[in-house]
C-alpha cells in the first residue's frame, strides 16, 4: 500500500508513534489509510452541513475496512465575494486547493481520496487534484439548496441579486428586497439552480467521478447521508481494483459530460473549469469541442435562471441519469467508459429513468435544438468566447448597438444603476480577465442589474470577465485574448458598433482593420500593482481559451 512510506517496517517508528499521538490505534493503521477532504466552513451556505457529510463518509470507510483520516481545504463563497475585490480571489483559490490536496495526500501518503465540495471552485479545484494525484479517488458533494418561496413564487439567490435593478428602478420597495432575502436562501446546500456550483457537481457525475445522484440530491436529504456513505464505502473498492482517476476521466469521458451539460444550460463556468480538469489528466478540451459537441446536443432541460425549474425537480424528473439516458437515446453519450460505480455507464443507466418529461425532455422533443452554451469567434474574440444561450432571450440572440466602455465592473454596475445605459447599447468591461483583474471576476451584479432594471431584453453585456452561473441575458464572457494581453477588447472605443450574432457564433467589432492598426499603435495597456497571491497569480495564468490553468514551467 501507498500508505506503507508512513507506516511499515521499524524505520517507521517515529511515524507511527506520531500518528498514535494523534489517537489511532495499530489496527486503524493496519488498514489502507484514505484522506478525507473536508471543505467545511461557517461562510458558505453551501458548506455549513459537510461536517455531518464528512461524518458520513468515514463511517463507510470503516464499514469497508479502511481507515479515514480527515483534513480540511479553504472555500470561497462567490456570492459573498462578489462586486467587490473579494472576487479577484475566487478562481484563485481553484489553483489553492488543488495544490493543498496535492500537498496533503503527497505528504501522508494516503492510499485514496474522498473529496468532499459543494460550491463553485471547490468541485473543480478537487476533480483537478484527483486527476493530478491519480490515487483511487470519489467525489461526493453537499448537495443543492431547496428553492425559496416569495408572494407565491419560486426563488434564489439570483432572484435577490435581479431585485436591487428594480428597487433603484422604482419597481419594488427597500421592505420587500429585505422580505425576499430572508427568504431566497432557506436551506444550507449549493444555490438553487443551474449555476456554477450544481453544475459542476452535476458534471461530476456525468464524468464518472462521483455516485449517481451526486449532482441532485436535495442538501437536505437523507439521500444525501447515505450517499456519502456508499461513497465512503466505494472508495476501497477501487482502491481493490486499482481503478484511479485517469482510467475513469478519459477523453470520451469528457465528451459525454460536455453533452450533459449542453443539455442541461450548465454555467459558463463549466467552459472555464473542464479544460482545466483535463489538463491534470493530460488532455486537451479546446472550445471548438465544446462548440462541436453543442452543435449536435439538444438542450433537454429548462433550469434556474434561464428556464422554470430547479435542481431539486432535476433530481425528482430522474437526475443526471435520467439526463444521460435521453442524450445516449441519440447516440450522444458513450456508455462504454468506467466510472467510480465500478461499472459503465452503459451499465448504470440501466437503472436511469425520466419520470417527468416536463423537466427532461424527449431528446426528440427538446427545448432548444442545440446545446445551452455556444462559443462565439470573431475579430472581438480571436481565441473565442463563451455565451450562456439557452439563457438568453429570442430577440437577443442577434444583437447589434453601439458600445459602452468600462475599465472595471464597479464603473459599469454604477452606471447600469444610475440609469445611464440605454436600450440597444452593448455594455463592454475590460480589464477584468484573469491576468488583468487579476482573477477573472463574476459580473454577476451588473448582469442582474440590467435584468432588474427591464434591459434583459435589449442590452447586451461583453466582458473579458466571466459570469456566475446565475447570469440571463446576452452576456457574452471569457472574451480572449483579454485586454491586459493586448486582445482586441482593449481597442474598443465608445460607441463602436459590435455585433453578437449567436446562432452563427459571431462576435465582430465593426471597426476596420486599418482603424484598429493605428489603435494598437497608441494603445497603452493598463496593468494593475497587485502583491501577495494575486501578483503571483496574474504572472502564471494563461487565457481564459485554456481554462486559465497556471504555467508549469
Amino acid at each position: 500500500m501507498r500508505s506503507d512510506a508512513v507506516k511499515k517496517g521499524i524505520e517507521r517508528a517515529p511515524h507511527r508513534s506520531l500518528l498514535k499521538a494523534s489517537g489511532y490505534t495499530d489496527e486503524e493503521l493496519s488498514r489502507p489509510l484514505v484522506g478525507i477532504a473536508n471543505s467545511f466552513n461557517e461562510i458558505i451556505p453551501g458548506h455549513v452541513h459537510l461536517r455531518q457529510i464528512v461524518e458520513a463518509v468515514k463511517a463507510g470507510v470503516r464499514m469497508a475496512g479502511g481507515t479515514p483520516m480527515e483534513f480540511g481545504v479553504i472555500g470561497v463563497c462567490d456570492g459573498i465575494a462578489m462586486n467587490h475585490e473579494g472576487m479577484r480571489y475566487s478562481l484563485v483559490s481553484r489553483e489553492v486547493i488543488a495544490d493543498s490536496i496535492e500537498i496533503m495526500a503527497r505528504a501522508h501518503a494516503f492510499d485514496a481520496l474522498v473529496l468532499v465540495p459543494n460550491c463553485d471552485k471547490i468541485v473543480p479545484a478537487m476533480l483537478m487534484a484527483a486527476l493530478r494525484l491519480d490515487i483511487p479517488a470519489i467525489i461526493v458533494s453537499g448537495g443543492p439548496m431547496l428553492p425559496g418561496s416569495f408572494k407565491g413564487q419560486k426563488v434564489n439567490l439570483i432572484t435577490v441579486f435581479e431585485a436591487i435593478g428594480k428597487v433603484k428602478s422604482g419597481k419594488m420597495k427597500e421592505e420587500e428586497l429585505v422580505e425576499l432575502e430572508n427568504e431566497a436562501c432557506p436551506t444550507c446546500g449549493s444555490c438553487a439552480g443551474m449555476f456554477t456550483a450544481n453544475s459542476m457537481n452535476c458534471l461530476s457525475e456525468a464524468l464518472g467521478l462521483a455516485l449517481p445522484g451526486n449532482g441532485t440530491i436535495p442538501a437536505v436529504s437523507s439521500s444525501r447521508i447515505r450517499l456519502a456513505k456508499q461513497a465512503g464505502m466505494q472508495v476501497l473498492a477501487l482502491l481493490k481494483k486499482k481503478l484511479t482517476p485517469r482510467k475513469i476521466a478519459t477523453l470520451e469521458a469528457f465528451k459525454n459530460a460536455i453533452a450533459v451539460d449542453m443539455a442541461l444550460g450548465c454555467s459558463t463556468n463549466t467552459v472555464l473549469h473542464l479544460p482545466a480538469i483535463a489538463h491534470e489528466a493530460g488532455l486537451d478540451l479546446s472550445l471548438k469541442l465544446f462548440d462541436e459537441i453543442s452543435r449536435k446536443t439538444p438542450c433537454l432541460c429548462s433550469l434556474i435562471p434561464g428556464g422554470p425549474h430547479s435542481v431539486v425537480e432535476l433530481y425528482e424528473a430522474g437526475g443526471i441519469p435520467g439526463v444521460m439516458l435521453e442524450l445516449s437515446k441519440a447516440g450522444l453519450i458513450n456508455k462504454r467508459v468506467k466510472t467510480v460505480t465500478g461499472k459503465t455507464v452503459g451499465d448504470n443507466l440501466k437503472k436511469a429513468y425520466v419520470f417527468d418529461h416536463t423537466v427532461i425532455r424527449p431528446f426528440d422533443k427538446p427545448y432548444r435544438p442545440e446545446g445551452g452554451i455556444a462559443i462565439l469567434w470573431g475579430n472581438l474574440a480571436p481565441e473565442g468566447s463563451v455565451v450562456k444561450a439557452s439563457a438568453v432571450a429570442p430577440e437577443m440572440l442577434h444583437h447589434e448597438g453601439p458600445a459602452r466602455v468600462f475599465e472595471s465592473e464597479e464603473e459599469a454596475y454604477e452606471a447600469i444603476l444610475d440609469g445611464k445605459i440605454k436600450e440597444g447599447d452593448v455594455v463592454v468591461i475590460r480589464y477584468e480577465g484573469p491576468k488583468g483583474g487579476p482573477g477573472m471576476r463574476e459580473m454577476l451584479s451588473p448582469t442582474s442589474a440590467i435584468i432588474g432594471m427591464g434591459l434583459g431584453r435589449s442590452v447586451a453585456l461583453i466582458t473579458d470577465g466571466r459570469f456566475s452561473g446565475g447570469t440571463q441575458g446576452a452576456c457574452v464572457g471569457h472574451v480572449s485574448p483579454e485586454a491586459a494581453e493586448g486582445g482586441p477588447i482593449a481597442l474598443v472605443e465608445e460607441g463602436d458598433l459590435i455585433e453578437i450574432d449567436i446562432p452563427n457564433r459571431r462576435l465582430v467589432l465593426k471597426v476596420s482593420e486599418g482603424e484598429l492598426e493605428k489603435r494598437r499603435k497608441k494603445i497603452k495597456i493598463k496593468q494593475k500593482k497587485v502583491k501577495g497571491v494575486l501578483g503571483r497569480y496574474a504572472k502564471l495564468v494563461t487565457s481564459a481559451a485554456k481554462g486559465a490553468i497556471l504555467l508549469e514551467d
